[in-house]
């Protein structure tokens, strides 16, 4: 099982315009040495550059189709060792006008963003990916009936891009604690989605930053032993449930079905190094 230490990405999210689908040029890609995990970053600037430090590839198909970084019934196959382990420094220029001015929503930046992922991806690392709906059961993330308890931020998503220190990511430690200095939904549901049995839905309707720090909990799947391995006691035996933290914020997960893409990988290649 993946353990963060820290979240491994966070974004630039405020920039005033969407990103088409837009070749990506000057593209540098080197290993990253030393990869020390806490320096791990993806970064897509204002002008629609991307800049990412000690990052694998798993973890930009992850942020590029929004899907977690553990296993998920969403992305298949399996991956290979090597998108998890090995980690890359990317540097990477779009093409002139690629940004347009607009007002956006922050759904529409999350939007661009994955999309000049996505181009990186095909451009460099041979991604070919087919695309398909299916039905599946999911956990829905809702207001419980007594309201949300989230300490809310004062500060714009814009205030927020530039603290890229704390905004959009989770400290991590035992248990996968949510501890975080400004995230959205989108961030939470992206975060607990990785130790979840079933992919979970935003269906709050909260907008806004927030401030929140938990205990950990118990993950809802650990990763199969190796043949012949006696399973080994859980560690997190003891830790409460994840239904039981959301529910001291006000929050909860209810089992629904939704269609959702499913997306399945047909080729991924190393890629040239420059």
């Amino acid at each position: 099982m993946l353990v963060f230490s820290r979240a491994v990405v966070f974004f630039l999210l405020a920039f005033p315009a969407v990103a088409q689908a837009q070749s990506l040029t000057a593209i540098t890609i080197k290993p990253a040495v030393p990869a020390d995990p806490r320096n791990s970053r993806v970064q897509v600037l204002p002008n629609g550059d991307l800049i990412a430090r000690a990052v694998s590839v798993a973890t930009l198909l992850s942020e590029a189709y929004d899907v977690p970084l553990n296993n998920s019934p969403r992305l298949t196959p399996a991956l290979p060792d090597w998108t998890l382990v090995e980690k890359y420094d990317i540097d990477a220029k779009v093409g002139a006008n690629a940004i347009p001015p607009s007002s956006l929503q922050d759904s529409e930046v999350r939007s661009a963003i994955r999309q000049i992922i996505r181009g990186l991806l095909v451009d460099r690392f041979g991604l070919v990916m087919r695309i398909e709906n299916k039905t599946m059961s999911v956990y829905a993330l809702t207001v419980a009936s007594g309201g949300p308890k989230l300490q809310k931020l004062a500060i714009t998503e814009k205030e927020c891009a530039f603290n890229s220190d704390g905004c959009h990511s989770f400290v991590g430690g035992f248990g996968h604690p949510l501890n975080a200095k400004a995230i959205d939904m989108a961030d939470l549901v992206h975060y607990i989605g990785n130790w979840t049995d079933s992919p979970v839905m935003d269906r709050t309707e909260l907008n806004g930053l927030f401030t929140v720090n938990t205990e950990g909990w118990v993950p809802m799947r650990l990763p199969p032993p190796p043949p012949g391995v006696a399973p080994a006691r859980n560690p997190f035996a003891g830790l409460p449930t994840l239904f039981t933290i959301l529910g001291k914020l006000g929050l909860e997960l209810k089992r629904t079905e939704a269609i959702l893409p499913v997306y399945t990988v047909e080729r991924i290649e190393r890629p040239s190094v420059n």
